[in-house]
């Protein structure tokens, strides 16, 4: 019975104050997900190939002699927050996304990398919103495109690495936030295990961004990636997902999972209620729930689905 929500400015302002918006709606759903609340949020871009990076450090220190051969770290301005540390990181020529986090989880066992991406940046913790932003001070944070997500356990353990949303392992500047269960999620998992890839958690959720990642390797778009979802993930779902490319959702085609939406000129808005798009967003506009089977993306610009 998680919750989900998600925001995007239409007019793309760097500077829109979506943190406190993105409160205010997990704020009025965090009744149905008391174990944990996150956010994943797209900044502005002040220089290319510059990766930020925020990692879990789950009680330990981070060794950033670890990632030198890799390239270079700005440890004078990696900022420490709640359990977690970000930086900024400029990568030697063809290092990838996914050596950097081998890397840093080598460099001690219970490293956890939370997102990677010229772009992101991604915050949850087990508790309620109010204890999000206590830590994080998430009402402050601006941007043009976020997604967020109470969280309810049914099945793995309540702690941040399991919380959402969940970064794409291995791919940039990609986040999801997932409400329901996918069934066929232990099938998944053991064809992409013998694929060589790694999971991180326990969670059922953790498999939205594989799938999106191997299809997107594949030559698929991303939302091409989302509607090939709907045919190979079994459940009862709906799942967010933000990219610089803009706010996408699919919801499965039994539509058991309620997602309500409501766009304007101005704004796109998805929420699991319609309440928290009413408590955060006052004014006349029209809320609809899709129709279920129904992958759609709202592009942060005609050129991002080129």
């Amino acid at each position: 019975m998680c919750g989900i929500v998600g925001f995007m400015d239409k007019r793309d302002r760097p500077s829109f104050p979506i943190g406190r918006i993105l409160l205010s709606m997990l704020e009025a759903l965090a009744r149905r997900g008391p174990d944990g609340a996150g956010l994943a949020l797209l900044r502005e871009s002040h220089a290319r190939n510059v990766w930020h990076v925020r990692v879990s450090l789950n009680g330990g220190e981070l060794d950033f002699k670890t990632i030198e051969p890799l390239g270079r770290t700005d440890q004078d301005a990696a900022a420490r927050q709640g359990e977690t540390i970000r930086f900024s990181f400029t990568p030697n020529p063809g290092v990838t996304v996914a050596q950097l986090e081998t890397a840093l989880e080598l460099s001690h066992g219970r490293a956890h990398v939370v997102c990677i991406g010229e772009r992101l940046d991604l915050v949850k913790q087990v508790g309620s919103p109010k204890a999000l932003e206590a830590t994080y001070g998430i009402s402050s944070w601006n941007g043009p495109l976020a997604i967020g997500h109470t969280r309810m356990s049914t099945e793995s353990k309540i702690d941040l690495d399991h919380s959402q949303p969940f970064w794409a392992h291995g791919l940039a500047d990609l986040a999801s936030v997932h409400n329901g269960h996918i069934t066929n999620y232990h099938t998944l998992r053991r064809h992409y295990e013998q694929k060589n890839v790694r999971f991180t958690t326990d969670n059922d959720s953790e498999v939205i961004g594989v799938y999106l990642r191997d299809r997107l390797e594949r030559g698929r778009s991303l939302i091409d990636a989302m509607s090939d979802s709907l045919d190979d993930l079994d459940g009862s779902f709906n799942y967010l997902v933000a990219s610089p490319q803009g706010l996408g959702f699919v919801r499965d085609r039994h539509g058991f999972k309620p997602l309500m939406v409501a766009e304007t000129d101005d704004f796109v808005a998805v929420a699991t209620e319609e309440q928290a798009l009413r408590q955060a967003l006052p004014g006349e506009y029209r809320v609809t729930e899709r129709s279920p089977g129904l992958a759609f993306f709202y592009p942060t610009s005609v050129r991002a689905l080129a």
